[in-house]
Parts: C-alpha cells; sequence; structure tokens
C-alpha cells in the first residue's frame, strides 16, 4: 500500500489569504467595484475545497496511521521551544478542512446575492476570506502556538464582521463584547499551553500526546488544571456557560456572517480543540466530567431561552448555543467523534437555517422598504403565511428543522442521538450519577428544540400573514445565487448522517435500506485511539443499556417518535396563538417574560461585572491615572516653571544688579566660612 502523500496542502490556507489580499486591495482602490471581490472571494475558497477534497480521497485511500506533518519554516527557534510554522494533516484536521472550506464556499456564494448591494462589499468578501484563512490555520496546525494564531485570528475576524455596520452603535458594541469575552477564554488557553510546555517542554501535537500518558498520571492535578483551563478557552471560542454572552449579540453581523460563524468556523473551534486533545482530557476524569457538564446545562439552558425570542435570528443564535452543548456532552463522555460527527451535521442543516432567515430577512426588508420602515424585518410576529411567497426557502428550512430535531432520515437523527445514547452508555464506573443525568438533561433539551423550532416555522411561514396587503406584494423569493447553496445545504441535511450509522441502528427494519456504516468513527479511530484506549482501561465495558432500560435500537425508536410528536403537538398549539405585529404586541409576562429576558443575565452581568469594572477604571482613571501619575507630571512641569519664573527675576540686564548681587553672594559666603 502506498503511502499518503499531500497534495499542495499550503495552498488549502494560502488561497484564502491570496483573496483577503485581492479583495483587500480592491476594497481600497476602487471600493464600488464589485465584480473582482464577486468572483476572487468565493473561487480562492473553492479552489482551497478543491485541494481538500484531493487530499481527503488520497488519505482515504492510503490511511496514514500517524499525522502526516509538513514543514514550512522554523518559526521560534529559542533554546529548548522549537516551533515550527508546519501543517499536521491527519483524519480530524482533514475531515475540518472539508467542513470549513465546503460549507464556507457556499456561504461566500450566497453572500454575493446577499451582500451585492451593499458599499462595503468588497471589505466584507475580503473579511469572510481572512476568516477562513485563519479557521484554516487553526485547524491544520501542528502545534499549540500555531493553532493559537489561528484561534486569535477568527477571535479578530468575528470583531470585524459582527461589527461590520459599525457607524450603528449596537452593532459596534456587540463586536466589542465578542472581542472582550473571548479574550477571557484566551487566557485560560494561553495558561494550558505554558503549563504544557513547563511540564512537556514541548508543544507540538505529535510529542505531547505521545509523551502525556507517561508523563501524567491518571487524574493528576497538573493535567486536570491543563485540561480545565484549556476547556475555559473552549467556552470562549464555543459560546458554553459563562461565556456563551456573546453569540446572541452576535446576530448584529450579516446574516451570512452568522451563518459562517455559527456553522463552518469560529464556534466550532473550541469542540475541535477538545477532541485534538482527547489525550489530555481521557487522562483528567474531572475535566471530562465538568465539559460534559457545562455542555448539558448549557443545551437546556439556552433551549428555554430559544422557546420565547422573536428574533427569527436569535432563535437561531440560542439554537447553536444549545447544540454546541451536545457537542461538549459528546466530547466530554469520551465519544470524541460522536462530538465530531455533530459538528459536521450541525454546518448543514445550521448554515442552511441561518441562510433560509437570511431569505426570509432580504424579502422582508424588500417589502417593508416601501412604507413600514420602522417594523423589525427579523421579528417573526410581523411575518406569517410566507409559504406561498417562498416556497423554495420554506421547503429547505423544514428539512433543516426537522434535521435539527432529531426526525429521521434527516441528518441530526443520526449524531444528536447518538450524543445522547453514548451519554446513556458512558455512564458506568465513576460517571454512572453524573453521565446519568446529562443524558436526561439532553433529552429535555432534544425535546425543547423541536418545540421552539416548529414554533419558528409556523410563526415565520404559516397562518396569516401580519404584514399589510401592499407590502405582502413585494414579497419574493432569493435569486438563484441564494437558494441553489440553500439546496445543497438541504440536501447535506438529509444525507449528512448517513455517513455515520451505527451497526445496531441498521438493524431496525425501516433503516436497513441506508448506505454506509460507522464511517465517521471509523475514520477518525487513529485520531481518537489513545484516548479511547485511556478511558476503557479505567471504566471497562460501555453499557449496553440505558438508565431507564432499552438499547441504542429502542432509544433511538422512541426519540424519533418523540420529535414527531413534539412537532406534532407544537404546531397545532403556535397555529391557534394569536399573534399581532410586533408594534401592536404587549410584553411577556410571567415565565415567558423570564425566558424572553434570557434569564435576565445580561443584566446580571451589568450588575456584578460591568458595572463595578466601569466603577473602579473611572476610580483608577480619577484617583492614580489623573490624580496621582498625571497629577506628579503636571506638579514637575509646574514647579520647572516657576523655577524658570524666579530665574528670570533675575535675569534684569542692569550691570549694577548683578554687582550687588555678586557683592551679597561674597559676603554670605565669607559669613558662612568665618561663622
Amino acid at each position: 500500500m502506498h503511502s499518503f502523500e499531500p497534495t499542495l496542502p499550503w495552498l488549502i490556507v494560502l488561497l484564502p489569504l491570496l483573496g483577503f489580499a485581492l479583495n483587500g486591495l480592491a476594497a481600497f482602490v476602487a471600493p464600488t467595484r464589485k465584480a473582482l471581490p464577486a468572483l476572487v472571494a468565493p473561487a480562492a475558497v473553492g479552489l482551497a475545497f478543491v485541494i481538500a477534497v484531493v487530499n481527503f480521497l488520497a488519505m482515504r485511500a492510503a490511511p496514514p496511521l500517524a499525522p502526516v506533518i509538513v514543514q514550512g519554516y522554523s518559526w521560534m527557534p529559542v533554546g529548548s521551544l522549537q516551533i515550527d510554522a508546519a501543517l499536521q494533516l491527519d483524519q480530524l484536521s482533514m475531515l475540518m478542512t472539508l467542513i470549513v472550506t465546503g460549507v464556507g464556499f457556499l456561504i461566500h456564494v450566497y453572500s454575493v446575492g446577499y451582500m451585492g448591494a451593499d458599499p462595503g462589499f468588497a471589505r466584507y468578501m475580503a473579511y469572510i476570506n481572512l476568516f477562513i484563512f485563519f479557521m484554516l490555520v487553526l485547524v491544520l496546525g501542528s502545534s499549540f502556538p500555531v493553532m493559537f494564531v489561528g484561534w486569535e485570528g477568527v477571535g479578530l475576524c468575528s470583531y470585524l464582521l459582527i461589527g461590520f455596520w459599525f457607524t450603528e452603535k449596537a452593532n459596534a458594541d456587540a463586536g466589542k463584547k465578542a472581542f472582550i469575552v473571548n479574550r477571557i477564554g484566551d487566557f485560560g488557553f494561553l495558561v494550558a499551553m505554558f503549563m504544557i510546555f513547563a511540564n512537556l517542554g514541548a508543544l507540538d501535537f505529535a510529542t505531547v500526546f505521545a509523551a502525556a500518558p507517561g508523563a501524567f498520571p491518571y487524574a493528576g492535578a497538573v493535567v486536570t488544571t491543563i485540561t480545565l483551563f484549556l476547556f475555559l478557552g473552549a467556552t470562549g471560542k464555543s459560546a458554553q456557560i459563562p461565556l456563551y454572552i456573546w453569540l446572541p449579540d452576535a446576530m448584529a453581523g450579516p446574516t451570512p456572517v452568522s451563518a459562517l460563524i455559527h456553522a463552518a468556523t469560529m464556534v466550532t473551534a473550541g469542540v475541535y480543540m477538545v477532541a485534538r486533545t482527547s489525550t489530555l482530557f481521557a487522562l483528567a476524569p474531572l475535566s471530562m466530567t465538568v465539559v460534559a457538564g457545562i455542555g448539558a446545562l448549557t443545551a437546556l439552558f439556552a433551549a428555554t431561552i430559544g422557546l420565547a425570542q422573536y428574533d427569527i435570528k436569535k432563535v437561531l443564535a440560542y439554537s447553536t448555543v444549545s447544540q454546541l452543548g451536545y457537542m461538549f456532552i459528546g466530547v466530554g463522555v469520551g465519544a470524541f467523534s460522536a462530538g465530531i460527527f455533530h459538528l459536521m451535521t450541525h454546518a448543514f442543516f445550521k448554515a442552511l437555517l441561518f441562510l433560509g432567515s437570511g431569505a426570509v430577512i432580504h424579502a422582508m426588508h424588500g417589502a417593508l422598504h416601501h412604507t413600514h420602515s420602522k417594523w423589525d424585518a427579523q421579528d417573526m410576529r410581523n411575518m406569517g403565511g410566507l409559504r406561498k411567497h417562498l416556497p423554495i426557502t420554506w421547503v429547505v428550512m423544514w428539512i433543516g428543522t426537522l434535521a435539527i430535531a432529531g426526525v429521521w432520515p434527516f441528518a441530526g437523527f443520526f449524531s444528536k442521538d447518538e450524543i445522547i445514547w453514548q451519554a446513556a452508555a458512558r455512564a458506568v464506573g465513576p460517571f454512572h450519577t453524573w453521565f446519568t443525568v446529562y443524558w436526561v438533561m439532553a433529552l429535555v433539551a432534544a425535546m425543547l428544540t423541536a418545540f421552539y423550532m416548529t414554533r419558528l416555522m409556523i410563526m415565520t411561514f404559516h397562518g396569516v400573514s401580519r404584514l399589510p396587503e401592499a407590502e405582502q406584494q413585494h414579497l419574493h423569493e432569493a435569486p438563484a445565487v441564494m437558494w441553489v447553496p440553500l439546496a445543497i445545504l438541504a440536501a447535506l441535511s438529509v444525507v449528512g448522517g448517513w455517513f455515520n450509522i451505527p451497526e445496531e441502528i441498521k438493524r431496525i427494519p425501516v433503516l436497513g435500506w441506508l448506505p454506509g456504516g460507522p464511517w465517521v468513527h471509523e475514520w477518525l479511530q487513529p485520531v481518537t485511539r489513545t484516548a479511547d484506549a485511556i478511558f476503557g482501561a479505567q471504566v471497562g465495558a460501555l453499557s449496553e443499556a440505558s438508565p431507564l432500560g432499552g438499547g441504542e435500537v429502542a432509544w433511538a425508536v422512541i426519540s424519533f417518535a418523540i420529535a414527531v410528536a413534539v412537532i406534532a403537538i407544537a404546531a397545532s398549539m403556535v397555529l391557534r396563538w394569536q399573534y399581532r405585529p410586533a408594534l401592536e404586541s404587549p410584553e411577556p409576562a410571567g415565565l415567558k417574560r423570564l425566558l424572553w429576558r434570557k434569564w435576565y443575565v445580561d443584566e446580571i452581568y451589568d450588575v456584578l461585572v460591568v458595572r463595578p469594572l466601569v466603577g473602579a477604571s473611572r476610580w483608577l482613571w480619577r484617583w492614580v491615572d489623573d490624580a496621582v501619575i498625571d497629577g506628579s507630571v503636571n506638579g514637575l512641569a509646574s514647579g520647572s516653571r516657576g523655577l524658570g519664573w524666579l530665574s528670570s527675576r533675575l535675569q534684569t540686564g542692569q550691570l549694577n544688579t548683578y554687582a550687588f548681587a555678586v557683592v551679597v553672594g561674597v559676603i554670605l559666603l565669607l559669613a558662612f566660612v568665618v561663622l
């Protein structure tokens, strides 16, 4: 068998960077010209995707047992610190590269239609090319420092794109909020990186993961501390409690940016990082329990908020927070490939849902532009009955909804339900109690997901239109440059789950016709092998029955039945509710108000964190910066000016005055000597 030989791997990374340079130059030289950015930006990412596919197929033909390192140059040759700018091609990085470039390419194409009329189009295209570049650096980097370059780069790009329309204060504030909150998580990443180097003397993945099992005892304090700091970084990038607060506000950016952040880049970084460092986390059972616990709590908490939001993008934002929680449940219970599998399918259906919402907003903006400019084009209370005006968007968004709700045979049925099952199957040994609790929380969150997504679809596309008749005439379907990417993502949201079907599931009579098998698990096995062995050595065999009884097949059927029942109940309930346009609707009351106000988390942060920091900053400004530092400098300046004034009084220009001063000085000097 031939060994795997990468084909032009550096071009995968450098093509989006070249696109950024060309589009950035176009934005500077000819900001009103749109033909070049519309061609260059998608082409750069599309070519990167083609090269990634070529390398993926070559890797499938000759799977490497160890990562293939593609050397660039020596970046940090400082004593024992030897860091190369190098790429690592293995099964995990290749799968992530396909997701980033493939879904990213579709979002770029969609952006040509969605953002084509924006005066900042070239600048926008430059930014999203740069976003893809840094995400590729993150997933292809062969060491922690190289990963950290991409880690910081996607944070920068999120700031630039969330605040893209920065002339409005709310948008600029949302960008700053994302940037600042992520700095907290980045501090954790840096501390973990320093600790890894201090204990292992290396920062490249191959050396660290080979040495870690021998250097760190199982459940030791050092490896637990390292992994908890790594997870702090992950909570920032992947929007988990308590650092999730930036992601809902990120909706201030253009809708394709929301799709890019939520589906293909940024928020997947934390999940990828935990999967990449699976060897370290497998050695730290406390950290794994914390990761899965935070994931379960976030999945449930965010799902409750999604029940009461009216902004279509906010519902999807909290849905992303919740689905990321599922991914952390997967990697937290040791089912690393299941977590990555859900990351993959989520990229398909969440990009579909966000871009579909963009098509809705695009149509609403066009309709409301005429007379009702004060109406919010994103508020679902102003919609209703859009099915007949946007038939393609209606179909594809229902596909995305069924996928995220976990309805067979759509993608989420296989990926999300596998995570739920893995939490139950791994509730053995020391993890029995906690993983059982997480399993129950995940089940409840899944039911809430089916409910709030059905509510979104019914309020938006079904029932009576709440738009005035004159505006309804201006509603129109998205152009082909927008709906073709939607159709491709819809197809992936149907078949995306078929890449990883457990044999137990395929034994169900109605599912036996499905192609494939547990391909994702088998594909990622060389990457997760060490972590799986450590976990298995500590807990033994996994359970073949859930804590309530029944195996994986039984719970797959139960989950499917529950999802369908919840969708039917939600549809019948929401269709009976009488909604009025947003400007005529009273504010929610009771529990619904609590959920609508997002459990008052932003207000709590404002009281406990923001105001004390602002108050302390103002005190330091007034009494340290202004009074002490500026006062000292100003005092020295005033003293020098006074001395200058005093000395200037002695410079009279009168010769007799100078002679008198000399005589007085001599007399005083003699008196001092004599006495």
